[in-house]
């Protein structure tokens, strides 16, 4: 039955995430987080910040991991498959379809009304992540962040994939202090 629902979750994905991955991260969260459960916001956002670090397309990364993590090396070939199968038949159907009638003003204008969709979806996601980043970490802190994010990437060209990479080492790095400084505080309370 997961393996079903993994190959439904993925096969949504691969078939309405129409614009690439950015337009795909909402569906996937949709699906993974929202309908099946597999996983929590939390550990979704992880998964999606790493699968930026690492290159290709980020819906396929995050398809083969969360069908890796739901139904082992089966799951990971159903989801990935799955994901990448309605890109590659669309891609032979609609091109071949589409340079035939490409200069009609319906085709036109479909594929232009796609780009707000998009945008409306991405900025839903990010305020979803917004809300979640304010509430374990403050609002001071989380407007810190995402204009520390904004600074290095947008104004300094830092690329996205360092920025991430330095916030989940420090990430751990202040993980691994704090049982440090917990036991301290412990010994302290005991003497």
């Amino acid at each position: 039955m997961k393996h079903l629902q993994l190959f439904l979750a993925f096969f949504r994905v691969g078939m309405l995430g129409y614009g690439g991955g950015p337009s795909s991260i909402p569906l996937v969260h949709k699906e993974v987080v929202d309908k099946y459960k597999w996983m929590n916001d939390d550990e979704f956002a992880d998964v999606l910040a790493l699968g930026n670090t690492l290159p290709g397309p980020i819906a396929t990364k995050m398809a083969g991991y969360i069908g890796y993590r739901v139904g082992g090396i089966l799951g990971l070939i159903n989801a990935t498959l799955s994901t990448i199968l309605p890109t590659i038949v669309l891609m032979i159907v609609l091109l071949t379809t589409i340079s035939s009638i490409k200069d009609y003003p319906w085709v036109q204008g479909m594929t232009a009304a796609v780009v707000p969709v998009v945008g409306v979806m991405l900025a839903t996601l990010t305020w979803d992540f917004f809300k979640k980043s304010q509430t374990s970490m403050g609002w001071i802190k989380a407007i810190a962040f995402i204009g520390g994010s904004f600074l290095f990437m947008e104004i300094l060209g830092l690329h996205p994939a360092v920025l991430i990479v330095v916030l989940l080492i420090a990430a751990v790095m202040i993980k691994d202090k704090k049982p440090d400084e917990e036991s301290n505080v412990e010994r302290g309370n005991a003497s």
